[in-house]
């Protein structure tokens, strides 16, 4: 898409003129690594677009954009280490390749250089905006503590898992709608009413996540293929399954869900199950509720219909992603 590639390609120069050039290298190389390692930046495109959308001068939404790309990989390294995952975006991990002392104080490193790219903002703005920022970053580790939590909790329910996603990648997208806005001094209620349609439409784009890893094409998702399963991470795939199946099916679920291996077998019989209770259906058909939602939000933004049709094309291009 036209106006994606000129954002990706405004960030991509920006990501390189802000490139680290301090000591020790132990230390800022592998934040280059991360920062540089391609992605679809959408994050601190959100940021512009939300600048954009509401008349303001992008180039003082730029540093905040890259603020929000370095905490977005903060975040992966983290998560990474924790998942204790080999690849991202089909590269090494960080800490597979620098150990994990090295990954943990880059990711630090990635937050702090967050905050600093802050700074420029007046004093109301800036204040603002570290809310923002600050508050999603607590919510964010709530969702990954629940998410660590769901592993070992006998039951989870879809109240328990919605809010987790909500925590781990909703609320981001919001944020850096919610900044781009700020930072245009929108109206309040235009400001929030994007930022929902930025919660709602990272919402469909985590549960489609959910179903990718599991009915996707691994290679190209980039990650290990049916990871979650392996995992035993009580997706939306595994809840509507387990909600839907025969008194045998839960314990076989229940059962397969105690062991954490990566025989095939155990990711085939569980993809089967899943199949057979219709999850995958199920888990798409709420993709695109949420996807809806998100539409009715952006329908109450006060700016022209010509306006909006970028964010139209930036969810049918997040939530039509190959399978």
């Amino acid at each position: 898409m036209e106006f994606l590639d000129k954002y990706q390609k405004i960030i991509a120069e920006t990501i390189e003129k802000y490139k680290f050039k301090d000591m020790p290298e132990e230390l800022y190389e592998p934040m280059n690594y991360i920062i540089s390692n391609g992605g679809k930046r959408l994050r601190p495109i959100m940021v512009l677009m939300g600048c954009e959308l509401f008349g303001g001068d992008i180039s003082k939404a730029m540093k905040p954009a890259i603020a929000i790309e370095y905490f977005h990989n903060f975040t992966l390294i983290h998560d990474d280490i924790m998942d204790d995952a080999p690849t991202r975006r089909n590269k090494p991990t960080i800490h597979t390749l620098h150990g994990i002392n090295a990954g943990i104080l880059s990711g630090d490193g990635l937050l702090l250089k967050a905050y600093q790219f802050f700074e420029d903002l007046e004093p109301e703005l800036f204040k603002t905006c570290i809310r923002i920022f600050t508050n999603t970053g607590l919510r964010l580790c709530e969702g990954q503590q629940y998410d660590i939590n769901f592993e070992t909790q006998r039951r989870v329910t879809y109240e328990d898992y919605l809010q987790m996603i909500t925590y781990k990648t909703g609320v981001l997208s919001a944020a850096a709608f919610e900044i781009g806005a700020a930072i245009a001094n929108a109206a309040f209620q235009d400001a929030e009413n994007l930022s929902n349609f930025g919660k709602h439409l990272g919402i469909a784009f985590q549960i489609m996540d959910d179903y990718l890893d599991v009915f996707g094409n691994a290679e190209q998702f980039g990650k290990k293929h049916a990871g979650d399963i392996f995992e035993n991470k009580k997706t939306i795939l595994y809840l509507l399954a387990w909600e839907n199946a025969t008194e045998n099916e839960q314990k076989e679920l229940d059962d397969l869900y105690s062991q954490k291996t990566d025989n095939v077998e155990k990711i085939y019989r569980v993809e089967e199950l899943f199949r057979r209770r219709k999850a995958d259906e199920k888990t798409l058909q709420l993709v695109q509720k949420h996807n809806e939602i998100a539409r009715n939000y952006l329908d109450k933004i006060n700016v022209s219909d010509e306006k909006k049709k970028p964010f139209i094309e930036l969810a049918d291009y997040l939530l039509k992603r190959e399978n």
